[in-house]
């Protein structure tokens, strides 16, 4: 993937918590504070799935201006701090989509 074209991260996912718990609420507000405060995040968006389609219940959204951004995110301790201490314990499934303009 060439380094000067953007990249649409998107991650969709439920959570182990009680639909409509504090702990839902507070997973998805830390995510978002935490997220994106890391500077390379562009766009940060939190979403709520409004269709039966499938079993996925939220989903965060965010853009990068590159690849090595991109990599910068994965990479800050702020993300992997995150993943380790919340993402594997609180999140029970996820499918993560990187894609860029066509």
């Amino acid at each position: 993937m060439p380094s000067a074209t953007w990249i649409q991260h998107s991650v969709i996912f439920t959570l182990k918590h009680e639909e409509g718990s504090e702990q839902e609420r507070q997973f998805l507000e830390d995510g978002k504070a935490i997220l994106s405060s890391i500077p390379v995040v562009r766009q940060f968006r939190v979403f709520r799935q409004v269709s039966p389609k499938n079993d996925y219940k939220f989903g965060f959204s965010m853009e990068f201006a590159d690849q090595a951004a991109y990599e910068s995110y994965n990479a800050h301790p702020l993300h992997t701090a995150f993943v380790a201490e919340r993402w594997e314990k609180e999140v029970e499934a996820f499918l993560e989509i990187d894609y860029s303009e066509a």
